[in-house]
């Protein structure tokens, strides 16, 4: 039984729910649900508050599904440390949504804010609207970002998505902001609209997939390799395929130009941009 979670609060005070997640409701009571603790403001109160909870009243959410429902812009870390199960919202959502988790998926059918999926290690975040800043990102004063997993944001995303990411896909449908990939330590960023400025800087391995139709300026810490089909690319592809991601594609057949950086640390970085060549920033 799927518990639902109908937010009804009216207040510009930021709501916190961090630690209610799937595996957490199995197997409570909707008497038990309504009292878990939310922080609104510096305040700890009954979540009963601030959402009506629908459900099974004697088993909780048993196949660890939960839906939140209304205008979420201003409820924060749904999802967050979730280890299972399913997080399903009906509406926009707010800052650090999926931050470090482990497992299951979230699928939010509006838009996300900041830190979406921060420092994720595993799982599945499908945001169809927009995303803010920092989507996959490492908290300040943190080594690593997203250590695995996949996040596809449909829309637009901010600045500095996958900022010291480690491992994992993220995987941008319209346009992405400035500092894509900054410091990026490993794996996969795929951005299908227009990308901000200095793309890839600061990174030391890992994947940037340019796919827009304009051509962006590179960073002058960055070469060029070679033009080829780029077998990797057309996995990924598929895979985002596979999810229903949508896409060009014709972005399976071509070819894409290499560019290797950041220059400035170890070089492995690549840079991959649809058969043509970039110029570079001055």
């Amino acid at each position: 039984m799927t518990i639902t979670l109908t937010y009804r609060g009216d207040t510009t005070v930021p709501v916190e729910v961090e630690g209610l997640t799937p595996e957490w409701v199995a197997g409570k009571t909707l008497a038990e649900v309504e009292r878990f603790e939310v922080f609104h403001g510096n305040r700890n109160i009954p979540l009963a508050e601030l959402f009506s909870v629908f459900g099974d009243s004697s088993g909780g959410a048993s196949d660890l599904q939960l839906e939140f429902c209304g205008d979420l812009s201003g409820v924060h870390w749904i999802g967050a440390r979730m280890t299972t199960g399913t997080v399903r919202v009906q509406g926009d959502a707010g800052w650090h949504l999926g931050s470090q988790m482990r497992g299951g998926e979230i699928i939010v059918d509006g838009n996300a804010g900041d830190w979406l999926g921060a420092e994720m290690h595993k799982g599945f975040i499908r945001v169809k609207g927009n995303a803010g800043n920092l989507t996959g990102a490492a908290y300040r004063g943190s080594q690593k970002g997203m250590t695995g997993g996949m996040i596809l944001v449909d829309g637009d995303a901010g600045n500095e998505i996958g900022h010291s990411m480690r491992r994992g896909l993220i995987a941008i449908g319209g346009s992405a902001g400035a500092m894509l990939g900054y410091n990026m330590i490993a794996g996969t960023i795929a951005v299908f609209g227009s990308c901000g400025v200095r793309p890839g800087a600061g990174m030391r391995r890992g994947t940037l997939a340019l796919l827009g139709q304009k051509t962006p300026q590179l960073l002058p810490t960055f070469r060029y390799s070679t033009t080829y089909r780029a077998p990797g690319m057309a996995l990924m592809l598929k895979i985002l395929r596979d999810r229903g991601f949508r896409f060009d594609e014709g972005l399976l057949k071509t070819e894409y130009s290499l560019y290797h950086g950041d220059l400035v640390g170890t070089g492995l970085g690549e840079i991959l941009i649809p058969g043509r060549e970039c110029s570079l920033v001055s």
